[in-house]
């Protein structure tokens, strides 16, 4: 048992090792790893103490891009066992990123000695992944790959330090430790007591619900990342949403929402500009773009995607159809590749082919706008000093007030609203 133990803490100790290494990597250049050796370890008990016994090489290969610039993955299956031999490119493990299910493949041949992470595991950037048996001459130039020296003399390893109090929570020491007993997080219980004392019996209540209602369901892949993304846009940006109508009963039949969408959207970032824009909060600065990549919310059994149209303000209207089409069919489908997830100048969201009028659509930094449309109704109008019934459009433009003006968002939207009113 004893030997055990001390092989798990060198294990750990030598993890913490390579993340520390490849986080120093960062700082130093990728060629910094080059220098740098790991060796299997074995634990041999004797008499006069332990002794560290060097034994074959090891090759730790990280993704140092992870999937695509994402910085976590959910290993959704391995491809290959620990004793396996591998070729260059042979897929080793699939992973859901916040985009896409992808496979990850091997940097160069060789024997796999040890797999970091079992299915279901978050997989971040700068962690190992997989390790190899033998040395390589093989370079990837995507990744990060690199061995770490392990010295003769063993170190002991300083106890975690404990974990940091509930703020704003009143709850005495024998309340915290029934909670930690029971797995309550005390945030989610009501207070009962004085003062909004937490009691001993406030948390058993709340361990009674919690075994009614079953585990909770961990957020993974699409789902992880829209609330991650959510709550990053809510705690950053400034946002502002004005709202219109566009009267599109001059439509021909048959007319493509989409479509029309995105020529208005063109529009808007031809008249104003600055809409069609990245923000730096860091540096306070922004990039005002040229080029119009619209970011295309789409509706999916696993969350929201979405992703980008590309240049959309120099293709034609056939182009952008087959492409818009191909688009939302992949997205569904899961089959977007990562480098069309990102990067987009402005977002287009089509909430009213489900339902809605108006709404407040989240703007996700960097970029600085989205606009958002609502479901087409019938409504009286006055046309020429008489009632008549006409289809409207609702719009709703929300922007982030740190770099968008009012007058500037109220000209994006006119510009949109006289686009979509023209009859084609």
């Amino acid at each position: 048992m004893e030997l055990e133990k001390l092989r798990s803490e060198i294990n750990q100790l030598t993890e913490r090792i390579i993340s520390c290494v490849y986080r120093v990597s960062n700082t130093m250049g990728s060629g910094f790893l080059e220098k740098v050796y790991e060796n299997a370890l074995e634990i041999e008990l004797q008499k006069n103490g332990l002794r560290v016994v060097q034994q074959h090489p090891i090759k730790v290969f990280y993704d140092g891009n992870l999937v695509g610039g994402l910085q976590e993955a959910e290993i959704v299956k391995w491809h290959v066992r620990a004793g396996d031999e591998v070729k260059t490119d042979q897929p080793m493990v699939s992973v859901e990123t916040a985009k896409a299910v992808v496979d990850i493949p091997a940097p160069y041949a060789g024997r796999i000695a040890r797999l970091y992470g079992k299915v279901g595991d978050i997989a971040h950037i700068g962690a190992p992944l997989v390790a190899f048996e033998g040395e390589s001459d093989a370079r990837d130039a995507g990744t990060v790959v690199g061995v770490v020296e392990v010295g003769q003399k063993l170190v002991s390893d300083a106890p975690a330090a404990p974990g940091p109090v509930t703020g704003g929570i009143k709850a005495t020491p024998a309340v915290r430790a029934l909670a930690r007993k029971l797995n309550v997080d005390l945030a989610m219980v009501t207070p009962t007591g004085a003062d909004g004392l937490l009691t001993a019996t406030d948390v058993q209540r709340a361990a009674r619900i919690l075994a009614e209602i079953g585990p909770i369901e961990m957020m993974r892949g699409v789902r992880r990342a829209m609330a991650q993304n959510m709550e990053l846009a809510t705690a950053e940006v400034a946002s502002a949403t004005i709202m219109d109508d566009a009267d599109i009963e001059a439509w021909p039949a048959g007319a493509h929402t989409m479509l029309r969408l995105i020529r208005a959207l063109i529009a808007g970032c031809r008249a104003e500009p600055s809409l069609n824009a990245w923000y730096d909060s860091e540096k306070i600065g922004r990039w005002v773009l040229k080029k119009i990549d619209i970011g295309i919310a789409v509706d999916t059994p696993d969350g929201l995607l979405v992703p980008v149209l590309r240049n959309c303000g120099e293709r034609n209207p056939d182009d952008l159809k087959l492409a818009l089409e191909k688009l939302i069919a992949d997205a569904r489908a899961r089959k977007v590749p990562p480098e069309e997830l990102r990067a987009n100048t402005i977002t287009l969201s089509n909430y009213g082919s489900i339902a809605g009028r108006y709404a407040s659509p989240v703007v996700l930094p960097p970029t600085v706008a989205i606009l958002g449309a609502g479901k087409i109704m019938k409504q009286v109008m006055v046309v020429d000093e008489r009632p008549a019934v006409h289809r409207m459009l609702p719009l709703s433009l929300t922007f982030d007030h740190r770099v968008v003006t009012g007058g500037e968002a109220g000209r994006f939207l006119n510009a949109v609203i006289a686009d979509l009113q023209w009859p084609e």
